[in-house]
């Protein structure tokens, strides 16, 4: 399991909206926060504006529980606001997989809290999180 969560978090990190929407089924429906989106096209349209106004996000995940096709994870991530203010969101996603093994089903509860710069954690540049930095377990979150 912990390979599919790589997976799925790489792409994240990377902010390219079209390459994550490939491991959802074209159906795949969300609840983020309180937006519902259903399809591909939503998902991409969605990621797109997040990451406009999400500025040097980095993303953080951890498996919680898994069985059959569902698995439920927690997740960090940081974020600069457009007025330079830093974010750290902390939230917990249910996930449900179809045959194929694309996510069908997401629902994401997400917090927001502000934090100053010199309390990020999630220090490593753009892109994907190199192998060895701490998880969210080994960080205290």
């Amino acid at each position: 399991m912990a390979r599919k969560l790589i997976c799925v978090t790489a792409p994240w990190n990377g902010r390219d909206p079209e390459k994550v929407s490939l491991a959802y089924a074209p159906d795949s429906r969300w609840r983020n926060r309180s937006a519902f989106l259903a399809g591909r096209a939503e998902i991409v349209a969605f990621l797109a504006a997040k990451w406009l106004a999400e500025q040097d996000y980095r993303l953080i995940k951890e498996l919680w529980a898994f069985t059959e096709n569902r698995i439920a994870v927690r997740f960090a991530y940081e974020w600069q606001r457009a007025d330079g203010g830093w974010v750290r969101s902390h939230g917990n996603e249910n996930w449900e997989f179809d045959a194929g093994g694309l996510m069908a089903v997401r629902h994401a509860s997400i917090n927001d809290l502000e934090i100053a710069g010199t309390d990020r954690l999630f220090l490593w540049p753009q892109g994907r999180r190199p192998d060895g930095h701490p998880s969210l377990s080994d960080l205290g979150l």
